[in-house]
């Protein structure tokens, strides 16, 4: 039987050598639930109408992207992807504190991006 999502991709969570899934661990440990909801949105929005420009999504460079969230209490909540095959694979979330996104924030990103590609 064909699916019949109206996805344009699907969201998957970045899953490192020893098993842990950090977008997912940042979403259930940091986020409350009304926090959860918003970003899961955010996500959704990318998935079901890809390509999406700002303010829910922005090029990063090098194939990165994040999906961008406002949060409860003024906060601002980044979840940064990559593609590989036909899925944005979730490779790391946190709360943003600057205006700029943390270099190191884009490391960690980057060097779950070249875990999994190869």
């Amino acid at each position: 039987m064909a699916d019949k999502s109206p996805k344009k991709i699907s969201a998957a969570f970045f899953r490192s050598a020893t098993g842990s899934e950090p977008v997912r661990d940042w979403l259930k440990n940091d986020l409350d639930t009304a926090d959860r909801r918003i970003v899961g949105g955010d996500i959704a929005t990318v998935e079901y109408g890809w390509p999406v420009g700002m303010p829910v999504c922005r090029a990063l460079g090098k194939g990165l992207y994040e999906v961008r969230s406002r949060l409860s209490s003024n906060r601002i909540g980044r979840v940064i992807f990559c593609f590989q095959d036909n899925s944005m694979v979730l490779l790391h979330g946190f709360i943003k504190k600057t205006q700029t996104t943390p270099k190191v924030d884009i490391e960690i990103a980057r060097s779950r991006q070249k875990e999994i590609a190869g």
